[in-house]
């Protein structure tokens, strides 16, 4: 039909023999067209087939400042809320660590100074028990982050339906990744927290095998000390921590699949996205920080996605735009991207693998 068409609309005087030429070949590319349309005719949108737009880019505005908690959403985020409420606190406590460095270097220099001694010690013990508070505080926040995670992924609603309806629960998991990301940017500046747990834990053994008891082991004991060192090796110890929590509710969750988990975040960092490059998104925000908490957001989530989804985040068939979240993050003023392109770099799990295209590659460089 469509190519009878055409010949009749196009009005020219062929011969027969060119017009059942012609005729002929129209009819094998038209039929190829139906076969196509039909083919995937039981596989939705063919428009979804050829751009995956609608199944893995979802397009809604998730109210990052407003959002309230439904009857439905209550009880865990009321949970969540008690954690959340400490975050400020400790994100000010570990802004304002100076740390004990010249006390630690005089005490080595003269160790035959018991003042010195003495000096470094009592200046390094408060900070040992702020250290705890932050570490004690990393184990709050992994519950939490698997409680939310239980209500976003759980059957029968799909990510996107949870996202889209729960969206004060979504907004709580959005502000565990912000506080995340702070907390390992403000660590990472901070090298005198190794220094002194390192010489609080030489000083503890040192006066165990002198057969002194100090008070502070009864706050933080051989075995706290020993989880707090391997927490605060860790370039960015908070991410870790959600790493491994999102990796451990997979893992203990045997009957869900691992699809709701890594589309539940895949999702997020879709909507991220789309809400950042899009003005009339943007504009509905009330404050400049909200920008920054987006795209804070957007990349805790696609590291997350990287660390538990077994192909990663930066492979072609990963169902994060990974071009386009890294467009939208260079677009930024360079100072207020700079350390969440390096988190990208740095702490993702699958960024150098083979199956990762070089143009993705070469945008992170």
């Amino acid at each position: 039909i469509v190519a009878v068409n055409l010949i009749i609309i196009s009005g020219l005087n062929y011969s027969s023999v060119y017009s059942h030429a012609l005729l002929d070949h129209m009819l094998f590319h038209s039929s190829f067209i139906i076969y196509i349309l039909i083919r995937f005719a039981g596989m939705g949108n063919l428009l979804k087939v050829l751009t995956r737009e609608i199944e893995n880019y979802p397009h809604f505005f998730l109210d990052f400042e407003n959002a309230q908690p439904t009857d439905s959403e209550r009880e865990v985020w009321n949970q969540v809320n008690a954690v959340l409420q400490e975050s400020e606190s400790i994100l000010s406590g570990l802004q304002a660590y100076k740390g004990a460095g010249r006390e630690i270097r005089d005490a080595i220099q003269n160790p035959n100074d018991l003042l010195l001694q003495e000096r470094a010690w009592n200046s390094v013990c408060p900070l040992v028990i702020r250290l705890k508070k932050f570490y004690s505080f990393s184990l709050k926040l992994e519950k939490a982050l698997q409680s939310l995670l239980e209500s976003l992924t759980c059957p029968p609603c799909t990510p996107t339906q949870h996202l889209e309806k729960e969206q004060a629960l979504a907004k709580q998991f959005a502000e565990i990744l912000h506080f995340t990301l702070r907390f390992d940017e403000l660590k990472m500046r901070i090298p005198a927290i190794q220094n002194d747990f390192s010489y609080y834990r030489r000083t503890i053994s040192r006066n165990r095998i002198n057969n002194m008891n100090l008070d502070i082991e009864n706050e933080v004991n051989n075995e706290m000390a020993n989880r707090m060192s391997l927490f605060y090796a860790e370039a960015t110890p908070m991410l870790k921590t959600l790493s491994t929590a999102t990796t451990n509710f997979v893992t203990e969750n045997k009957t869900l699949p691992l699809e709701n988990t890594t589309d539940c975040l895949s999702t997020m960092a879709s909507v991220c996205k789309v809400m950042l490059e899009t003005p009339e998104y943007t504009s509905r925000f009330n404050s400049e920080d909200t920008l920054l908490f987006c795209m804070r957001v957007m990349v805790g989530v696609i590291i997350l996605y990287d660390h538990v989804h077994p192909n990663g985040a930066f492979t072609r068939s990963s169902k994060i735009d990974m071009k386009g979240c890294i467009k939208v993050l260079k677009e930024q003023p360079a100072d207020n991207v700079e350390g969440l392109l390096n988190a990208l770099k740095f702490t993702t799990k699958h960024l150098n693998d083979e199956t990762t295209p070089k143009h993705i590659r070469s945008m992170l460089q």
